[in-house]
């Protein structure tokens, strides 16, 4: 693929989850206005990472990682009918084995919560057993989902599969708008408000599979339902597969485990619905939502656009690596670009985001403080863990599952231990605050992201050669991000209270033209880059 043509695969994943993410952030912003850090809110956040560890351990990094390197071979080599064949068993294999989780996972939820969340107590506890039931039903259609988007993402058609989530979204808005302003009307409970968008979620689920379908299928060769494994092509992949359900098991265990601590700084609720202090579970949850924003748009992109062509690369060993770290290089340097701002605005301007996206309704300026201070723990690994994101799909272009694997479990150990180290014993011998030991625990997640970036960058090393963005170009990031940070930072204690989203406007337009502006001087290549896109547009070419 030329180089027009990369980054413009890589603009379509921008763009699909940017419309993604930013019907996601107008999700949030409604769940925050009728449910703000409520216990209620606490209850469907954890009960939405519960059935979402099958999306996670089944779906898109599986299936890409598996999957989508055999198929892209294959089509590249020309070999259509045995594609087509690939997909067709993945597709079955994956309809039966979500089937079956999906049936004990809502048979065996209460012990599951028992397990994952045995901080909650009561009313919380029994309402996030039937909130983690009825999502568990839609969990299915999104793993088919994702095999939608291996598929479509193979054929280069990158917009619609990550725009899909888009409906998901929808649904859910729909419903909280709907049902809030019922609830606030009949003074109906924040139970049955939550019980209704879990139904969203589930409604929703099934249009992100109906909007992919019809254009996925016509693509595969002779697509039709087959548990056939003896095609030695099927066996890669099921070979492929094990690996990285591993590595993605132990990265969804370091999240679980974090809300495993986090549940133990809920405050004591006496009843749903009572005035309760601000909810962790949910802060966190709000502060991830916030996170992920940079690492889906400035890393995903990249990785997702990239993985295809680089597992497409035939030649010798030396002509594979030499375009793989060519490739790597450039990747890694559009990456930083964006994420190297990202951080910096997380951390000195995280109340001020917080504000702009949430602070309606029953989500006040306390709750954005708290949500600040969870999101500058995390941020401290943003720019590992997103580059992280593009060096295992390095691993995987090259067939190796298993280097991945080891380095997810050193980061797994790493965040657990000291994740727990901050958030109980630590707080408790220094007297920190819930939100605090919160942080401490996102904190420690970020660490040992550093160290799995580290580890993934060395072993490259003696696979293609150093991959590095450079400790010029990265001087130049941290400088004008820091500049411009700081600009807003001071911009934030001069300028008075008044709507979060103009006065967010305000701050963060100055961060970023500052940024901008500063990287342009210093002669930083993709700022000329994005500069150059913008005037073609406006001069409609």
């Amino acid at each position: 693929m030329s180089e027009p043509r990369r980054r413009g695969a890589a603009l379509a994943v921008a763009a699909g989850i940017l419309l993604s993410r930013v019907s996601g952030l107008v999700r949030e912003r409604v769940f925050a206005h009728f449910l703000g850090n409520s216990p209620a809110a606490g209850a469907f956040k954890a009960a939405q990472k519960i059935p979402n560890l099958l999306q996670n351990l089944f779906g898109e990094g599986v299936l890409s990682a598996s999957f989508v390197t055999v198929y892209a071979r294959l089509l590249a080599e020309g070999k259509e009918e045995e594609a087509g064949r690939v997909a067709s068993v993945v597709a079955s294999l994956l309809a039966v084995a979500v089937s079956g989780l999906v049936l004990v996972g809502v048979l065996v939820t209460r012990p599951l919560i028992d397990v994952i969340a045995p901080g909650f107590s009561g009313e919380q506890r029994e309402l996030t057993i039937r909130l983690v039931q009825i999502m568990f039903s839609g969990c299915g259609l999104l793993v088919l989902s994702a095999w939608c988007l291996g598929v479509l993402n193979t054929h280069r058609r990158f917009f619609l599969s990550y725009v899909a989530p888009v409906l998901w979204n929808v649904a859910m808005i729909v419903a909280l708008i709907v049902w809030g302003i019922h609830s606030a009307r009949t003074s109906a409970s924040e139970m049955h408000l939550v019980e209704i968008v879990a139904w969203a979620m589930v409604v929703g689920s099934g249009l992100q599979l109906a909007v992919q379908l019809p254009v996925a299928v016509p693509l595969v060769r002779r697509l039709r339902p087959s548990l056939d494994v003896s095609l030695p092509s099927v066996r890669k992949v099921l070979s492929n597969f094990a690996p990285v359900v591993l590595s993605r098991g132990v990265m969804q265990l370091s999240a679980y485990i974090d809300q495993v601590i986090a549940s133990y700084l809920e405050p004591a609720v006496a009843a749903i619905g009572a005035v309760q202090q601000p909810s962790i579970v949910a802060a966190m949850a709000y502060a991830q939502i916030l996170y992920t924003l940079p690492s889906s748009l400035f890393g995903m992109s990249v990785a997702a656009a990239e993985l295809p062509e680089m597992s497409r690369e035939l030649g010798t060993t030396d002509e594979v690596a030499t375009r793989l770290r060519a490739r790597l290089d450039d990747a890694l340097g559009r990456i930083a670009f964006f994420v190297v701002p990202s951080t910096v605005t997380f951390i000195a301007l995280g109340g001020v985001v917080a504000g702009m996206l949430f602070q309606t309704g029953a989500f006040h300026r306390n709750d954005s403080i708290v949500v600040w201070t969870i999101l500058a723990g995390s941020s401290i690994g943003l720019l590992a863990g997103t580059q992280s994101n593009l060096l295992r799909n390095a691993f995987y272009a090259l067939r190796d599952t298993r280097t991945p694997l080891a380095f997810a479990v050193a980061r797994v150990v790493l965040t657990a231990a000291l994740g727990w180290a901050c958030a109980l014993p630590l707080r408790r011998h220094f007297g920190w605050s819930a939100s605090l030991a919160a942080a401490g625990l996102t904190a420690s997640a970020g660490l040992a992201g550093w160290l799995e970036f580290l580890l993934l960058q060395r072993a490259l090393v003696s696979r293609i050669g150093r991959v590095s963005v450079g400790f010029g170009k990265m001087c130049k990031l941290w400088i004008a991000a820091l500049v411009g940070g700081g600009a807003g930072f001071a911009l934030d204690r001069v300028l008075p209270l008044g709507h979060p989203i103009l006065r967010g406007a305000l701050i963060l337009g100055a961060h970023g033209a500052i940024y901008g502006a500063l990287t342009l001087a210093l002669g930083v290549p993709e700022a000329r880059a994005v500069l150059s896109r913008v005037r073609r547009r406006a001069a409609g070419k």
